[in-house]
């Protein structure tokens, strides 16, 4: 009797070692299977999003993981922590977010990395403490100051601009926006004056009424910077139902094949972007390197980002990030081209 005891309390043992064993943080659901690697962008519906964690699911499915896309319906961060939280439960090996907001997210993405997830931010950053590394589209200088530079190109030097963001939280877009005030300094945009910076929280209705506000309370507007897919294409609509080609310019960041129209009729002269496609690419790569422990999020490691080639990472203030390239001009020459692409 006793000796079945013995054998009973060494199989209970046994057992519950390895029930622990498989519910350990950070664990892989999949139990020895494909590691899980989670997009979560800002919110569902919005083609810069698609394009982006289309771009991370090609590159973990080269890499011959699992790729979970999610987006809430509305761009909050509240709706975004709610996805992270249920995320952390399914124990997936990596979490890349677009944030909504760079400082909420923080207790949610601090708890997944102390269960042993491995969390990285693209596009738009969350606060270093609430991640390893981020991937950055291109220089946030160079993309505040490119835009400046080509309005005061568009409107001769002269007159009122508005700037027509996102939400008002986008950390990538508030620093876009520093930039482009601290070009505003220089000695030559002197006759430039920016008026107002409205929000359209990255919603297509919201940002057609933006754009309408800021015609009526600035009748003498001159231009309109929209660092924002969504918010550039609701502004080239409104010009162009309104007539006011050639009457108040328009520049911003866009997708090609979104803004076509508005660049091969003037409504736009040009524009920017790089390609959401890479951003997610090279962060479904960052986020392998990550989880297989090829990388650390420590400034001067390197590794091999698939078709993109090796990437450095790099400073950024007190965390490091990963830098795409440099921001892509579109205007009538090439537009029709990169309308098919993206």
């Amino acid at each position: 009797m006793k000796k079945l005891l013995a054998i009973s309390m060494a199989m209970v043992l046994a057992l519950s070692m390895l029930v622990a064993c498989s519910t350990s943080p950070g664990g892989n659901a999949s139990g020895g299977g494909k590691k899980k690697y989670a997009i979560v962008f800002k919110n569902a519906g919005n083609p810069y999003g698609e394009k982006q964690m289309e771009g991370f699911k090609n590159a973990i499915e080269e890499l011959g993981g699992e790729a979970i896309l999610k987006a809430p319906d509305q761009p909050t961060a509240e709706a975004q922590i709610q996805i992270i939280e249920e995320l952390i439960a399914q124990r997936v090996d990596v979490i890349a977010v677009v944030a909504n907001d760079p400082d909420a997210l923080q207790p949610s993405l601090k708890k997944a990395m102390n269960r042993g997830i491995k969390v990285l931010s693209l596009d738009s950053a969350v606060n270093t403490k609430s991640r390893i590394v981020h991937i950055n589209q291109a220089d946030p200088e160079r993309i505040g100051r490119v835009q400046i530079q080509a309005m005061h190109e568009m409107i001769g030097g002269k007159g009122e601009i508005a700037v027509l963001s996102a939400t008002s939280q986008a950390t990538n877009q508030n620093l876009w926006i520093e930039w482009m005030k601290k070009e505003l300094e220089d000695p030559k945009y002197k006759d430039m004056k920016l008026v107002k910076v409205a929000y359209g929280d990255d919603l297509r209705d919201k940002s057609v009424a933006e754009t309408e506000a800021l015609l009526k309370s600035y009748p003498n507007l001159k231009g309109i910077i929209a660092p924002t897919t969504v918010g550039i294409a609701a502004a080239g609509k409104v010009l162009t139902d309104k007539g006011l080609k050639g009457k108040v310019q328009l520049t911003g960041l866009g997708l090609p094949s979104e803004m076509a129209e508005y660049i091969e009729s003037g409504v736009c002269q040009w524009m920017y972007l790089w390609n959401p496609l890479d951003v997610g690419y090279l962060a479904g790569y960052a986020a392998h390197a990550l989880a297989e422990g090829k990388i650390t999020g420590k400034p001067g490691e390197k590794f091999k980002a698939g078709r993109l080639g090796e990437k450095e990472i790099v400073a950024d203030r007190d965390g490091s990030q990963i830098m795409l390239g440099d921001p892509f001009k579109f205007d009538s020459g090439n537009i029709a081209e990169w309308k098919k692409v993206y």
